[in-house]
């Protein structure tokens, strides 16, 4: 008797790392399910996609995955095409009209649906357990869900509602699993960071998490990405400031400095409140490296309240930052405003802004030659070990590159590097020692 092929899951995941997570979750779910999983989609019978569902690009990068995946559905080449995440949570009717062709559509973190779908089911014990598609050495810790904030331009509580913390133990959970499959750094991730703990502990408990996360002897790292610049909760400065397993870095979106582009946006902070937190920030913690991001082209941004951001940018000299163009989102407050500034000036607002970044970034790493620096390393290409040190978050900031002439280095340990020479975004540095007693 000729034994039944078992069919074979892929999952495309596509958007921020709080997607990544979701699907490192559902994939782990599907391999405790005994499902053959995939990496590559030509060589599955079902394929999930992970939407984004966040900015208008996004969105079409999630559209035009789908409609990819429904022509391979047409001529054969997949049985069944699952589309669940952001942009399934929030056009989940549009979608259906629009492509009905895609067998099931799910929304955020509906892990027990999907898996029923596919003929397996939920191991609610295991709910912690992820299966990485991230290096192991580095692994995102997702410690709350949607956000209270009510900026202007935002469609994030459309799709992943209000504020809700996973709690503590759950986390610690979490990650003690992770630290068992070789993880040595977290980055701690959310919509907003900064307000863990509120909902559940009636505080903001964030310092308390970073503490209990430091316990765990395997971690070495940990990053605060997502901080709300509203209301910043002071024990977390001191806990950065002293605890030694907390990067000096920290990720604040800021979006913008003009008193008149914030108070449209509903930030809940003013220009001046923004520069006594940065100023606090940079005074409390020596060696802090801060990650921003600003948004280019809202609709009321006038060529003065760009210069203000411009000026802002080159006198307080953030280390690392993006920049985003406006995108007009549906339901949003700010919508009814239209998008009256042209993509050819959002766009030139945005080079300016990198180049003049860019100067900066070379500065500032040409300053760091002579010194030396803890690196992570990740992964080696060509002549080069490529790592990272604390001042450089995975994915979205530069790398320290190593020669290998120095001698061999393995991924996911730490050595001290001098580093000897840079450019505008990396740096370059040769082995001094392996790092002990981790």
């Amino acid at each position: 008797m000729n034994k039944k092929k078992r069919e074979t899951v892929s999952l495309i995941t596509l958007g921020c790392s709080k997607n990544t997570v979701d699907s490192e979750r559902l994939l782990r779910q599907m391999q405790l399910n005994k499902i053959k999983l995939s990496s590559n989609p030509d060589e599955a019978d079902t394929l999930i996609i992970n939407t984004c569902g966040f900015i208008e690009a996004a969105k079409k990068e999630s559209i035009n995955t789908i409609l990819n995946a429904v022509s391979m559905k047409n001529s054969g080449k997949l049985k069944k095409v699952i589309v669940a995440g952001c942009l399934s949570e929030r056009y989940k009717s549009d979608l259906e009209k629009e492509i009905p062709e895609v067998d099931v559509y799910f929304g955020t973190e509906n892990y027990e649906g999907i898996l029923k779908e596919l003929g397996a089911e939920l191991k609610y014990n295991l709910l912690g357990e992820r299966l990485l598609t991230t290096p192991s050495h580095t692994a995102y810790l997702k410690i709350s869900e949607g956000c209270d904030h009510p900026c202007s331009f935002c469609a994030i509580p459309l799709m992943r509602g209000l504020h809700k913390s996973k709690s503590i133990e759950e986390l610690i959970r979490e990650a003690e699993f992770l630290a068992s499959n070789n993880t040595r750094e977290l980055v701690l991730i959310a919509q907003d960071t900064t307000d863990y703990g509120k909902d559940l502990y009636h505080k903001k408990s964030l310092a308390l998490l970073l503490n209990k996360l430091s316990e765990i002897e395997k971690i070495k790292w940990l990053r605060l990405m997502y901080a709300y610049p509203s209301r910043f909760p002071d024990d977390v400065i001191d806990v950065m400031a002293d605890n030694p397993k907390v990067c000096k870095y920290i990720d604040i979106p800021l979006q913008h400095i003009s008193d008149n582009v914030l108070k449209s946006m509903r930030r809940g902070t003013s220009s001046n409140q923004i520069k006594d937190l940065l100023f606090k920030l940079r005074e409390r913690i020596p060696g802090l490296v801060i990650r921003t991001t600003f948004i280019v082209g809202y609709p009321n941004e006038s060529e003065k309240d760009f210069e203000l951001l411009y000026n802002f940018v080159k006198e307080f000299r953030f280390e690392r930052f993006g920049v985003f163009t406006y995108s007009l989102e549906e339901n949003t407050s700010v919508f009814e405003m239209g998008d009256p500034i042209p993509e050819k000036v959002k766009s030139e607002r945005k080079n300016k802004l990198m180049e003049a970044q860019q100067e900066i970034s070379a500065e500032i790493n040409e300053s760091l030659i002579g010194q030396q620096l803890e690196v992570l390393i990740e992964s080696s290409e060509n002549d080069f070990y490529i790592g990272r040190s604390y001042r450089d978050a995975p994915e979205v900031d530069g790398e320290v590159l190593i020669s290998k002439s120095g001698g061999k280095l393995n991924a996911g340990e730490f050595y001290h590097i001098n580093i000897y020479d840079s450019n505008e975004y990396d740096l370059f540095g040769s082995l001094n020692r392996k790092i002990y007693n981790e």
